[in-house]
């Protein structure tokens, strides 16, 4: 019996339908093993020592593997066809030798499919090779690498600046270059324009638009007319009509398809087109690899392996008919930075499978279509125009309107697949339809117009051109863009509003303290050289050792020098910095602000950013005599002239007790003296964008909540209206039901309430009984069937796992259920360990090598 191991069950029970009895398939559930997350896992003055270890789920997958070894005359290891396919097969090998699980004697094989099909796994098994030593060097480099800055500078930031999270080789690069373009956009001076645009009538009756180009001989630039005065000067002559046609020019235009997906080609348009974020495309993506329908989704090669070629023009000769199809097969190359093309683009496995027949659902069809759509698209025929421009000539020759239009000859590639566009990217298709002129005939002007316009700022990044964008730089591997991007957002330093990353002030901050203290670490060009250097490493050009060894001797230097550092001249420094975001010098309405920095309350002290238990604020250079504290970003300006004692809104109609409009560590909120504690209301969302304009009214509205709707007809126990976390609500007891308009919460009748209530207890009753009990995990504990609100699934101890849409309750076995369970629990991630006893001190000794 040959022992094949691959990393996901679902791939593994793929793979065993093609392989037969002689072999047996097992899932490492990717990796088995990692850089425990503590000092010392990465030793530099142990020539770079590196200590692995295994979670409690990962030893059993050991185990298991290492228990099926015994009966094995060979171990195949089938991971994924890159770098991290390598390490996991690497680690493997040497977790089974240090627990002595592989005898000497045991054939060790490595094959790589870069698609799950029966013929691409057959043609593996028939050309293996041994584990690529020079692509683990780049795993343990880079590895190590993102190991030392992040655990080395994380610190660093956690002392220096409360508040901050995390620093990392990628991620922190990837946050500048969201500050950075934040930054642009604050700093952008609109510029006024002026075009004049005429409606022009030809001599077969059909109207169409036209732009000046030229005036008194001089070919318009884009501010040549800069004010409404040159505007009105330019339509005066403009009106003075008599229009001919001094040229028409009618020229091809050609263009080509795109090539096929590779992995950040992929994100992106899955996130322009399906509005996708990376991850979620990673996820549809890895499914789909699984089920054996695409290739492997991490590449950066642009090429599909002939027999793709020969099965895409078959499949466009038989469906588009032969004008669709090229003389010669469409192949291209990479223009990214470090590309490594080693791999095939991204495609279907099987071309004949139309988008229409496959019968997967949600995510995976959407995607499926769009890698179907774009590798068939690369292979057509070009799509061709005819842009024509057609130039008049007033009668006194001091104007020239010019008008563009383009048509479209023959459609091409464009049948199937247009790409996508980032905001901000110039679009110079004009899709105006032109009517047949010849020179020297006339045109009329039936009016002419000048319009204002004003330059726009860039557009801020999307995960769809910050991806672009980095890929440009050379920064980072397509395979990580996706976790790096979720870590911005977990991390709390960008948001995600719109599909615009936006940087939060946390965010800022890091940045700012990175850029002026290791300056080196954010650079772009610094970045990509280190990703350059991995690669040379993974060639077998460099040794990864001698890369790591420059490396920290000059990155331990950069941190000793940052040990001396004061808090003081790190806020110094972060005032300099970001003083014209936290005090801007204009105000909403783009007034000036003669002193940006002058406090509110006190009108003699100076604003500036200080640091606390809970990150950055801004106070008063005269606390304590001055309490004024506000939020640090500039949007904390609507809070700036709330008194730190609270503003007076007026006393309560039936108490007589004062309520105040105050604020506090998230925003403004009003408060009201009772006999026992203060009662306070937050305000909603709007309102603290503008909390001057709360009234008395709204005040006393606010303090009502929690608001008793009723009692509840069957216990006697009210039934209380207010907002949470959520959105606004109902409760009883302990069941909570969401309210459609936050209005509901000061207008909801009883009835009504009961009504949403009863709806809510019984979604809850149908989803604790249990449909179906299977049995016994193999790990412990019973596997039983529920109803969920996305569907039934299977639950073993806290692991929920969603049934396929084609398993119903009635119809799943307990081995599928297992094997979902698994692969959920794989994905789970790792959980924090306890805490242990500190043990007594003791000299350290060289780790071993596993």
């Amino acid at each position: 019996m040959k022992l094949v191991v691959v990393e996901s069950p679902a791939k593994a029970k793929t793979i065993n339908k093609y392989l037969g009895k002689d072999y047996k398939v097992l899932a490492s559930y990717g990796h088995i093993r990692d850089l425990p997350s503590k000092n010392g896992s990465v030793d530099p003055d142990n020539d770079f020592d590196m200590v692995w270890e295994a979670d409690s789920k990962s030893s059993k997958r050991i185990s298991e593997i290492a228990s099926a070894l015994k009966e094995a005359d060979k171990l195949i290891l089938a991971t994924d066809p890159d770098r991290e396919g390598e390490a996991i097969s690497w680690h493997l090998v040497e977790a089974l030798r240090k627990r002595r699980a592989l005898k000497k004697d045991t054939p060790v094989e490595r094959v790589v499919f870069n698609a799950i099909t029966k013929s691409a796994v057959s043609s593996a098994m028939e050309q293996p090779r041994q584990i690529d030593g020079e692509l683990v060097d780049a795993y343990l480099a880079r590895r190590a690498l993102d190991y030392l800055v992040g655990f080395n500078l994380s610190p660093v930031l956690w002392r220096k600046l409360p508040g901050s999270r995390s620093a990392g080789r990628v991620q922190s690069v990837a946050l500048r270059i969201v500050c950075d373009r934040e930054n642009e956009i604050e700093l952008f001076k609109p510029q006024e324009y002026w075009t004049i645009t005429a409606n022009m009538r030809a001599p077969d009756g059909t109207d169409f638009e036209a732009r000046l180009y030229s005036l008194d001989g001089d070919t318009l630039k884009k501010f040549t007319l800069g004010n409404q005065g040159d505007a009105d000067t330019a339509l005066e002559v403009v009106r003075g009509g008599g229009y001919s046609v001094s040229s028409v020019e009618a020229k091809p235009v050609k263009r080509n398809p795109p090539p096929p997906f590779i992995t950040s080609t992929l994100q992106q348009e899955a996130s322009r087109k399906l509005g996708f974020t990376a991850k979620r495309t990673m996820q549809a993506a890895q499914k789909l690899y699984e089920e054996g329908r695409i290739t492997y989704m991490r590449t950066d090669g642009v090429n599909m392996a002939e027999e793709a070629y020969a099965a895409a023009r078959s499949m466009i000769q038989s469906n588009y008919g032969a004008q669709y199809l090229p003389e010669k097969t469409r192949r291209y190359s990479s223009k990214a930075k470090n590309a490594q093309e080693a791999h095939e683009a991204i495609r279907p496995t099987n071309f004949d499978l139309r988008p229409e027949d496959y019968h997967g659902d949600g995510d995976l069809k959407k995607l499926y279509t769009l890698v179907w759509r774009r590798a068939v698209a690369s292979q057509m025929e070009t799509a061709r125009f005819e842009r024509t421009t057609i130039d008049m000539t007033s009668k006194d020759k001091r104007a020239v309107l010019r008008a563009t239009g383009q048509v479209l000859v023959f459609d091409g590639y464009i049948k199937l697949y247009l790409e996508g566009r980032d905001e901000g990217d110039d679009g110079d298709d004009d899709e105006n339809r032109l009517p047949k002129m010849q020179e020297g005939q006339h045109a009329d002007l039936l009016k002419a117009d000048a319009a204002q316009h004003f330059t726009s700022p860039p557009p801020r990044y999307t995960e769809a051109s910050l991806v672009k964008k980095l890929e440009e730089l050379g920064i980072g591997r397509p395979s990580t863009y996706a976790s790096t991007l979720s870590t911005l957002e977990d991390r709390g330093y960008v948001r995600l509003e719109k599909k615009q990353l936006i940087p939060e002030d946390k965010g800022r901050l890091v940045t700012a303290f990175l850029e002026n203290f290791f300056q080196r670490y954010v650079e772009y060009d610094f970045t990509a050289s280190l990703e350059e250097k991995l690669d040379i490493i993974s060639d077998g050009k460099l040794d990864w050792k001698v890369f790591l060894r420059e490396f920290w001797n000059q990155f331990v230097a950069d941190i000793g020098e940052t040990k001396d550092l004061r808090v003081s001249e790190v806020l110094d420094v972060l005032n300099e910095e970001l003083g014209a975001y936290v005090f801007p010098r204009q105000d909403s309405d783009g007034n000036p602000v003669e002193n940006p920095r002058l406090c509110p309350l006190c009108k003699e002290g100076e604003l500036s950013i200080k640091l606390g238990r809970y990150g950055a604020f801004v106070g008063c250079s005269r606390h304590p005599e001055c309490k004024f504290t506000r939020q640090f970003s500039a949007d904390g300006e609507a809070a700036a002239a709330i008194d730190p004692d609270g503003n007076e809104l007026g006393l309560h109609p039936e108490t007589g007790q004062m309520i105040y409009l105050k604020t506090g560590r998230f925003g403004p909120y009003v408060e009201m003296a009772t006999d026992d504690k203060p009662k306070r209301a937050s305000l909603t969302k709007a309102e603290k964008e503008n909390p001057q304009d709360i009234t008395l009214d709204r005040a006393v509205e606010l303090l009502l909540l929690p608001r008793e709707v009723g009692k509840h007809p069957e216990d006697g126990e009210p039934i209380l209206a207010n907002f949470g976390r959520f959105g606004p609500y109902v409760q009883h007891g302990k069941t909570y039901a969401n309210l459609k308009d936050p209005g509901d919460v000061f207008t909801i009748g009883l009835n009504h309430a009961v009504t949403l209530i009863a709806d809510k207890r019984a979604k809850q009753t149908a989803r604790s009984t249990v449909l179906k009990s299977l049995g016994d995990h193999p790990d412990g504990g019973a596997i039983e069937i529920f109803e969920g609100r996305y569907g039934p699934y299977a639950k073993h101890g806290k692991t929920n796992a969603t049934l396929p849409k084609d398993v119903t309750p009635e119809t799943v076995t307990l081995e599928q259920a297992i094997e979902l369970i698994n692969a959920k629990a794989a994905k789970g991630g790792k959980k924090k360990a306890p805490a242990k006893k500190k043990a007594p001190a003791r000299k350290k000794a060289a780790a071993k090598k596993d």
